[in-house]
Formats: structure tokens, C-alpha cells, sequence
């Protein structure tokens, strides 16, 4: 299972907000790692 299927079954199972949030915050990061390589590699 890939992190981020796993942040995305957490998120809908946890009922801790202090936790969704963080889990929110790793999701946002990973999604902004990701678009900046999208970026970089379309400049090559």
C-alpha cells in the first residue's frame, strides 16, 4: 500500500481532530513535494 493511500485510509477512520490534522498536514506536504518534481522534471 502506498503512504499515501495509507494517510488517506487514516484520515477517514480517525475520529482524533488533533491527529486529522496532522494527517492533513503530511498529505498537503506530500502533494507540494509533488507538484514542485512535476515542475523540475517539465523544465528538463
Amino acid at each position: 500500500m502506498s503512504i499515501d493511500r495509507f494517510i488517506l485510509r487514516k484520515l477517514d477512520a480517525c475520529p482524533e481532530e488533533h491527529t486529522r490534522e496532522s494527517l492533513l498536514q503530511l498529505f498537503r506536504i506530500r502533494i507540494q513535494k509533488a507538484q514542485n518534481a512535476v515542475e523540475w522534471y517539465s523544465f528538463k
